[in-house]
């Protein structure tokens, strides 16, 4: 199971309750106040899919869409997935998907919210999240989607550049781990950023 450091200042773990089965843990996620991210967010946008289940893909945190209705990868960066996974063999359905963090982290610019990257201690903060689900779902394989997730599983020293497309063993869990699928909306070459990130996902599952 993988560990993270927990910082004393800010937890998840005193709302994370012990022994409970899914529903119960995402019950309780949504009166989560582990970090400061609940109070800008609309609501706690926890784990979707299979219990137990073979295969789990961890992203980053919720963007605007997920914020707003409550479900994982279902913005952008989501339908990109879902074609990368149709594309590589992955069946969604059977596929237990969730994020790093749970609440979504944005600054406003106007009208428009603005997707910003979880700080180290709001990943730290919500791992307990993180590591129940890992241990309810019980997956063959945790796949990392960009560097926010691959280090909140692998521990902050881990660097995404030279692993992308392999699994490695990390406290009795397989784990690969590949880039963030908003990276390849965002590619200038879309048609060789997604290629690679099929590439990516094909070779895990083969691992």
């Amino acid at each position: 199971m993988p560990s993270a450091r927990t910082s004393k200042s800010a937890s998840a773990a005193q709302f994370v309750p012990s022994g409970e089965d899914w529903a119960a843990l995402r019950s309780a996620a949504a009166g989560c106040r582990g970090c400061d991210l609940f109070r800008d967010a609309t609501q706690t946008v926890f784990g979707e899919g299979p219990v137990p289940a073979r295969l789990m893909l961890v992203g980053e945190c919720p963007g605007d869409r997920e914020d707003t209705e409550g479900h994982v990868f279902v913005g952008p960066a989501g339908r990109l997935l879902d074609k990368a996974l149709a594309e590589a063999g992955i069946d969604r359905d059977k596929t237990y998907l969730t994020n790093a963090v749970k609440h979504f982290r944005f600054t406003e610019r106007g009208k428009r919210r603005i997707h910003q990257q979880p700080r180290r201690s709001e990943v730290v903060a919500c791992f307990p999240w993180l590591r129940e689900e890992i241990r309810l779902v019980k997956p063959r394989l945790v796949v990392c989607l960009g560097a926010v997730a691959a280090k909140a599983v692998l521990g902050p020293s881990f660097k995404l550049t030279g692993h992308r497309g392999e699994v490695l063993e990390h406290d009795g869990l397989r784990v690969g781990v590949t880039v963030h699928p908003s990276s390849v909306v965002r590619a200038e070459n879309y048609r060789e950023a997604f290629a690679g990130f099929v590439a990516d996902l094909k070779a895990v599952q083969k691992a």
